[in-house]
């Protein structure tokens, strides 16, 4: 089992990377410290730390910069002695992508390719490091009714946002067999769970539920995406840069596909459950709007490889997991007020309400 002393966690202020530095401290025996490099943008908020940050001072640090500063990420793997690099760092939002997709070109991909770089250079030819890449399932392109992604199935990005990870996801490969960096990477599906922004599916239909504002879902609401609770993802990973193969990449998914429009029946009746309020209360604001370009029909993956090989499950199911995060919701409003604001706010009104 590999220890490590001091972790660099890019993009540690996101839904995921937050999630994951909360697991390390309140779930492992890790002794060592974390170094979270963020650059704070509109879905970065160092507020889903504040706990961490007061508990563990003498063992957390935040860095408030851009991975594609290449100064700065080459200083702060000296300073600290990083020794690991989770790298969750990442524009993931395939609307805004679509709309704008030159900052994922920068920082998905430019990004990627300075941490390596410095890397590269920092650690020469060491084998007592890491490098861990969490990508997408979406890089594998869309499934019919039938058939899961595997860690061999070929690539076939379909949005700006997956191609600038899979353009990432093969730049890391890359660093692996030209300069034998130690490498790890990991492919999920989607996540949820506490602390999520609210642009994404889950996070937005609880709270516009909570809100009785529109429910809006694209198409018909018959894509099919395979749901993952971000605790359950925050174990693979570490399980993976601890226990992992070097070189190899592991699928990580919830084994747990739903339509998105039985997604949102779903989270209706829960909150139901929680605000006595009638659930056709709720399921009365679903509104359709126009698909989404290219929107990819299905997503399921396979996780064979990283349940034999590492002992990794999952261990919440989808109802409980929702049932949490909504209690989660309700309890965090403050967090809520907080993170909509300013141009993300303007961003929502734009695409959802007008549509």
């Amino acid at each position: 089992m590999r220890q490590f002393n001091n972790i660099l966690v890019t993009g540690g202020a996101g839904f995921i990377g937050c999630n994951f530095i909360r697991y390390i401290f309140e779930q492992t025996d890790y002794s060592g410290n974390i170094i979270n490099f963020d650059k704070l943008t509109y879905a970065g908020n160092p507020e889903s730390l504040a706990g961490i940050a007061a508990q563990h001072k003498d063992k957390y640090t935040f860095i408030h910069a851009d991975i594609c500063d290449t100064k700065i990420v080459e200083s702060t793997l000296e300073k600290y002695k990083i020794d690991c690099i989770v790298h969750f760092a990442a524009e993931s939002h395939v609307d805004r992508s679509i709309s704008g997709p030159a900052e994922f070109i920068t920082t998905n991909i430019n990004g990627t390719f300075t941490l390596l770089e410095a890397a590269k250079t920092y650690w020469q030819d060491r084998k007592d490091v890491l490098f861990h890449h969490i990508s997408t399932d979406e890089v594998y392109g869309s499934l019919g009714d039938t058939g899961y992604f595997f860690e061999d199935t070929p690539y076939d990005p379909r949005s700006p946002y997956s191609a600038s990870k899979a353009a990432s996801d093969h730049i890391v490969q890359a660093y692996k067999h030209t300069y034998n960096l130690p490498v790890t990477m990991s492919n999920c599906s989607n996540n949820y769970g506490p602390f999520h922004f609210p642009e994404k599916l889950i996070p937005l239909m609880i709270l516009n539920t909570l809100g009785k504002k529109p429910l809006p879902v694209y198409g018909e609401g018959l894509n099919v995406r395979d749901w993952l609770y971000v605790t359950d993802h925050a174990d693979a990973i570490w399980k993976i840069i601890t226990q992992g193969t070097i070189g190899e990449s592991y699928n990580v998914g919830g084994e747990n596909e739903w339509k998105n429009i039985d997604v949102v029946h779903k989270l209706c009746e829960l909150v139901a459950g929680e605000t006595s309020e009638p659930v056709d209360s709720y399921k009365d604001l679903i509104t359709y709007v126009t698909d989404r370009p290219g929107h990819d029909l299905r997503y399921a993956i396979n996780c064979d490889k990283i349940k034999n090989e590492l002992g990794w499950k999952q261990s919440v199911t989808f109802e409980e997991g929702l049932l949490s995060t909504i209690r989660w919701y309700i309890k965090n409003t403050d967090w809520i007020k907080h993170v909509q604001s300013g141009e993300y706010t303007k961003w929502i009104e734009k695409n959802y309400v007008e549509r």
